[in-house]
């Protein structure tokens, strides 16, 4: 098992569960983070510091798509392991749907 960063996470990107992260295995994009399945020890500390509710255990259903996206793009983002202020629209984005065909951006965040 290991914890996967969801739709959810997306333009709000939040980065309170890098800082928690004992192993420091999130990467950051442009407007989301990514969970690296290899590096995760699935303790799960970062489940419930995320405000948006993005991240999940890969066990749960239909997350399938979630961990192929977190594994492709946790290999070219660069490492972040240390809590950045939040999008000034973070807030309008929560609980929006569809954003992944709408709003994902493949492009790498700038990491610490």
């Amino acid at each position: 098992m290991t914890y996967v960063v969801t739709e959810a996470c997306i333009k709000c990107k939040y980065t309170d569960c890098v800082e928690v992260c004992p192993v420091d295995c999130f990467y950051e994009g442009d407007n989301m983070l990514v969970i690296h399945p290899d590096e995760c020890i699935d303790c799960g500390v970062c489940e419930p510091e995320c405000p948006a509710d993005a991240i999940k255990p890969d066990t749960e259903p239909g997350l399938e798509k979630w961990l192929e996206v977190n594994t492709e793009y946790a290999k070219s983002w660069p490492n972040i392991t240390q809590k950045k202020e939040s999008p000034a629209d973070a807030k309008d984005f929560e609980g929006v749907e569809g954003k992944f065909e709408k709003y994902f951006s493949p492009a790498p965040g700038t990491g610490d």
